[in-house]
């Protein structure tokens, strides 16, 4: 069992908050050395253990420590390129660099997150609907999350990798809550948790962050509520609901929050609460003002054709070309233009193929004559 496991099972079993915290400060440690290890960074190893949260506050940084598993070893496609951590991401937002983020719900769409280079891999519960054809995002359960994102884990290994708390999770009670993220951390194998909600939740989210455990919020428009909100409408539209937002905003940062997802709300006011905050938003169809950007990978290359948000865009039409792709070959199939002889097939050993044809001969012949 590897040692953050260990840790973080202990901690499943405590029921003191102290030992929960120091738990998940030691199995923070077991990870920041992991890390270093396989990234060959031997620097990384004195000094990773700890992050730093961007806490709303007294304008300083506060040094938590941080839970998360060991990535896995580095391969020929992401060796020059440095883990993605909080402190990586603190620094892009000090220095105003858009932070990219991107979903991802297996290993194909993992690797190619790595391989873009993203900041940060979210493994949304958005999969419920554009992996596996639910009809909202409540339906997805914990356990079908920690399925899909161990997937990903596997092919994204150097993005900070992020797992959406699906709906009903997260909102009996703090301590139902926290139980839940140490599973996503120790099963799921994800380094943060996102949780959709504000003022209401921001108990919760202090409880997880208390033990070491990274949060993003997301506020707005919050899909697992979209039921109650009247379907996934534009939220903060007047004056009174931006002052909601910006209370929920600060309420989370005040909880502990690294980062929170501005999601479908007028520019004006998502432009105002990223200048409030001092931690990033992203956002999602809140405008380019946001100290970054998520989009819902299926959305980003045309795949996923039941819901077109205003807000995404086609990067590349992947949907299409895959259906073409497949005519091609059902057309190819049927002409007995595929597979090609030579090309796509095998020979047998040398001399080998001519006594089998003698057999088939001797064999066919014996068949016919006991017919």
């Amino acid at each position: 069992m590897q040692p953050v496991q260990r840790f973080l099972r202990t901690c499943v079993a405590s029921r003191t908050p102290a030992a929960a915290a120091s738990t998940a400060s030691a199995a923070s440690a077991a990870r920041a050395t992991a890390c270093a290890v396989h990234s060959g960074i031997p620097a990384m190893a004195a000094t990773a253990a700890t992050a730093a949260s961007m806490r709303h506050g007294s304008g300083t940084m506060q040094t938590r420590s941080f839970s998360s598993p060991p990535p896995e070893p580095k391969t020929a496609a992401n060796q020059s390129r440095k883990k993605v951590t909080i402190p990586t991401l603190h620094k892009l937002y000090k220095e105003g660099t858009p932070i990219t983020v991107m979903t991802a719900h297996d290993y194909p769409t993992g690797m190619f997150v790595e391989k873009a280079g993203i900041d940060i891999c979210l493994v949304g519960d958005s999969l419920a609907m554009v992996a596996l054809g639910y009809e909202s995002t409540n339906k997805i359960t914990l356990e079908e999350m920690m399925h899909h994102s161990k997937a990903v884990a596997r092919g994204s290994t150097c993005a900070f990798l992020v797992g959406d708390m699906p709906f009903g999770t997260f909102e009996v009670s703090p301590e139902h809550a926290l139980r839940n993220a140490i599973r996503f951390i120790h099963e799921g194998n994800v380094e943060a948790v996102k949780l959709e909600g504000g003022v209401e939740i921001s108990a919760t989210v202090k409880r997880i962050t208390d033990v070491g455990i990274p949060v993003m919020g997301h506020i707005g428009l919050t899909p697992q509520r979209q039921t109650s909100l009247g379907g996934f409408k534009v939220q903060g539209k007047t004056l009174e609901k931006a002052q909601g937002l910006l209370e929920d905003a600060l309420a989370l940062q005040e909880a502990g929050c690294f980062s929170i997802v501005l999601e479908a709300m007028p520019q004006a006011v998502a432009r105002f609460l990223t200048s409030q905050l001092k931690v990033p938003t992203i956002g999602i169809g809140a405008g380019p003002d946001t100290s970054g950007q998520v989009l819902v990978m299926m959305d980003a290359l045309g795949v996923y054709d039941k819901l077109s948000p205003k807000f995404s865009n086609v990067y590349a039409a992947v949907g299409e070309q895959a259906i073409g792709g497949l005519r091609e070959f059902s057309d190819a199939v049927r002409a007995r233009a595929f597979p090609v002889p030579g090309k796509h097939t095998y020979k047998m050993a040398d001399g080998e193929e001519e006594r089998f044809k003698e057999w088939v001969a001797a064999y066919e012949s014996k068949k016919s004559a006991s017919l």
